[in-house]
Order: C-alpha cells, then sequence, then structure tokens
C-alpha cells in the first residue's frame, strides 16, 4: 500500500455499567449502559481508488475478508451512497478481539467516517450511525463520538459529560461469545430501569459478569486478582476487565503488580472520541 491518504483512530471503549432490562419479541435485549472512549485503540489507512475494489490488509485469522466489518462498512457506504470509488485500506490492530472494547465496531465506525469524508460522499453523521447500527449494535457511539447513555439495544444515545479518569485495561487470555452470553439462561434480563442521575448517586453493575465468570475461569481468577488493587469492573460481555485511577501514575502502579503474564494496557477515558478529536483538529 502507497502512503496513506488518511489515517484514523479507532478508539476502544468501556461499558461503566450494563443492565439487562428485557428482551424484545426478535430476540434482541434491552439494555441501558454509559459508554466512555479510550486514547488507545487500533489505526486505519485508507487510500482511495476510482475501480470500486476493496482491500484490506492484513486479514485477520479465521476472519475472511469480506466477513471483516471493516469491509462490511466500506461496502455498505458504497452502496448507500451510490460512489463508483474503493479503497485500499490498513489496519494496525492493538484492540483484542472478543475484549467487549468494541475493537470490531468501532473499526467499521471509523470506515464510515474515514471513507465518508475521503469519497466526499457528504452522509451525515445520522446517516453513517444508521448505516452502522446495520453491522452491530455498538457501531453508532462510535460513528457520533461522544460518550453516552445509551438505551434500547444500545443504539438510543444521549451524550453525557463524565469525569475522564485513568483506566488500567486487563485482557484476560480467552475470548468471550457475545452470543453465548446472551442467551445463557442464566442471564439476568430484567433489571429495572434507572436514570443517569441515580447511576451517579449509587453506580451501576454489569448483568454479564456472574454468567461469564461462571463460563470462563480466566475472566474470575482475573477479577478476584484486580479487586485486590481496585473495584474492578467488566466491559460489555468481556472479556476485558479495568479499574478506574484519578491519574496515570497511580494506574500504572497497579498494572506493574500484575503477573507480566497478563495483557494490560493504560488509557486515558475520553468524552469525545479520538477519531473526531482528530479530525476536529484537521478542520475536515
Amino acid at each position: 500500500m502507497s502512503a496513506p491518504t488518511l489515517s484514523l483512530p479507532a478508539p476502544a471503549k468501556l461499558n461503566l455499567f450494563l443492565h439487562i432490562t428485557g428482551r424484545r419479541a426478535d430476540g434482541y435485549h434491552t439494555l441501558q449502559t454509559l459508554f466512555q472512549f479510550l486514547d488507545h485503540g487500533d489505526t486505519l489507512h485508507f487510500n482511495a481508488r476510482p475501480d470500486g475494489q476493496i482491500t484490506l490488509q492484513p486479514e485477520l485469522p479465521g476472519v475472511p475478508a469480506e466477513a471483516n466489518l471493516i469491509v462490511r462498512a466500506a461496502r455498505l457506504l458504497q452502496q448507500a451512497s451510490g460512489t463508483s470509488q474503493g479503497a485500499d485500506i490498513q489496519l494496525d490492530k492493538r484492540l483484542p478481539m472478543g475484549g467487549g472494547i468494541g475493537g470490531g465496531s468501532s473499526d467499521a465506525a471509523t470506515t464510515l467516517v474515514g471513507l465518508n469524508h475521503l469519497w466526499r460522499t457528504g452522509l451525515s453523521l445520522e446517516q453513517l450511525a444508521e448505516l452502522g447500527l446495520s453491522l452491530g449494535a455498538d457501531v453508532p457511539v462510535f460513528v457520533r463520538g461522544h460518550a453516552a447513555w445509551a438505551e434500547g439495544v444500545g443504539e438510543q444515545l444521549t451524550p453525557v459529560t463524565l469525569d475522564e479518569p485513568w483506566y488500567l485495561v486487563v485482557v484476560p487470555p480467552c475470548q468471550v461469545s457475545t452470543a453465548e452470553i446472551f442467551s445463557d439462561q442464566r442471564l439476568t434480563r430484567d433489571s429495572p430501569a434507572i436514570t443517569l442521575a441515580a447511576f451517579r448517586e449509587h453506580g451501576g453493575r454489569n448483568d454479564c459478569l456472574p454468567v461469564v465468570a461462571a463460563r470462563y475461569p480466566e475472566i474470575r481468577n482475573t477479577l478476584i486478582l484486580l479487586n485486590k488493587y481496585c473495584e474492578a469492573k467488566m466491559t460489555g460481555t468481556g472479556s476485558c476487565l479495568f479499574g478506574a485511577f484519578p491519574n496515570e501514575r497511580e494506574a500504572d502502579k497497579v498494572r506493574a503488580r500484575l503477573p507480566a503474564t497478563l495483557q494490560t494496557f493504560v488509557a486515558q477515558g475520553c468524552n469525545v472520541s479520538p477519531l473526531h478529536a482528530q479530525l476536529n483538529k484537521a478542520a475536515y
């Protein structure tokens, strides 16, 4: 791939809590959650090409190119906009798959936002978020690019302003299947709805955690370990666990105490997605 025309971040996200409030007739679960971005993630590099072809390098192990959310997002934008342009896309992958921090969804959102700019297709963020929802329930929050209170299946988003602490994120050595967790009969599906004000005062929990901990001993054991140093939480359906700290130094101190065999990173919470921060800074 030649020098990229456009390089953009695809940041991680955390679910600061996750309540499952019900289940719809179509099988989808209704929920309440609070999304915040991290200043850590994948990077995508884009080059436009005139022939309509979409290429992606490198391919992810076990994921055929046409099944990859990046390629699917590019194809979706082609169809929605009617453009004849294509793109060569290179992915610098840093976020773990099956980690609950939004790697695939964030990659898809950055592809929609980035190619909309590169191809000059002129779709609004609202239109891009609607396209993204067909790829996954978490894609719209990455497209919109602001920390958000989410309801419905995760697509009803209300922007919020939160503290921006530093987080220590721990990646247990396993991948969690979201479909398996949401189909588990032990999952709590009747948590009463709360308000943002109630969450700010009393906090919340992750309804998926008991099911995940029962199914994945690696996550259960890592949770016990991290809880020795901070209030450990799980994001999404896992596998990633996290704790919040007032500054980077405190997060790094705990990170240094964890076994070197555990994959970890420290990142700051962001109310504005690094994707949008970069685009706004460049005045696109």
